[in-house]
């Protein structure tokens, strides 16, 4: 089991809610629930490492990573403004490794409920 923990001003907003609710679905290993919340021409870039094109492919990638559970999920900050949103934590594998990260979102529209795009930057501590 994921134990999570967030900061209290994470979801005080619909779409910070939202952002809550996707990176819990990453670290429990959720694609099913990920999937149904990006567009088909999603984009998921993850600095240093690779860049994933489309629902097809960001589903695959989302598969490799069931794998590699997370036993903790810290969610220090989520910040959303119009189309944006961002979110930095720290995540704890069951493995023992420990990454904090900053991933930064685009909706489909101000009032989208699907994710465009991420950008994502993850650093192993």
């Amino acid at each position: 089991m994921t134990k999570i923990t967030v900061s209290s001003d994470c979801g005080n907003a619909p779409k910070k809610e939202f952002l809550k609710k996707i990176n819990i679905a990453f670290a429990k290993g959720n694609s099913e629930f990920l999937a149904e919340r990006v567009t088909d021409k999603i984009v998921w870039n993850i600095i240093g490492d690779k860049k994933i094109e489309g629902k097809e492919k960001f589903t695959e990638e989302l598969e490799k990573m069931e794998k590699e559970k997370a036993s903790e999920l810290i969610l220090d900050r989520i910040l959303t403004h119009g189309k944006e949103g961002a979110v930095s934590g720290i995540i704890k594998m069951q493995n023992g490794k420990k990454y904090a990260f900053s991933d930064f979102y685009e909706f489909s529209g101000a009032k989208g409920t699907k994710v465009k795009s991420i950008t994502s930057y993850v650093i192993g501590i």
